[in-house]
């Protein structure tokens, strides 16, 4: 991680792209040519989150771990476990890296994870930069 200054609007603004990038996410058709785009975009929303914390105090992080790890360190109710985002995480690796391509089943359960964790999370994300 790198020391530098922290950045309110910046941070805010990323945020608010990560909304955007997850409500326009969700409304693709699940199928075999979306299936990829759906699990990194929702992905990408996340990791925006966790980014946003680590710009609100003047960090920059190097990887993807750190913004992620940031997400998990929140104190936060949701449906579902926060830690399953470091899953979310491995899945998108392999899909960048390796040519994995996610079923259908996959896809639809990243959809649920963000249908349950997103909002919260955004919610809180959201609060703590304000």
């Amino acid at each position: 991680m790198r020391i530098k200054r922290p950045d309110k609007k910046n941070a805010l603004s990323i945020v608010l792209s990560a909304e955007n990038d997850m409500k326009f996410t969700l409304t693709l058709p699940v199928n075999e040519l979306s299936s990829s785009t759906i699990v990194r975009n929702i992905y990408e929303s996340f990791r925006k989150l966790g980014d946003a914390l680590l710009i609100n105090r003047g960090v920059s992080s190097e990887n993807h771990v750190e913004p992620i790890n940031e997400i998990l360190k929140l104190d936060v109710k949701t449906s579902r476990p926060i830690n399953l985002l470091d899953n979310l995480r491995r899945l998108r690796h392999n899909i960048n890296y390796y040519g994995y391509k996610p079923n259908e089943l996959e896809v639809l359960d990243v959809i649920s994870l963000a249908n349950d964790l997103f909002g919260p999370l955004f919610l809180i994300v959201r609060e703590k930069i304000s």
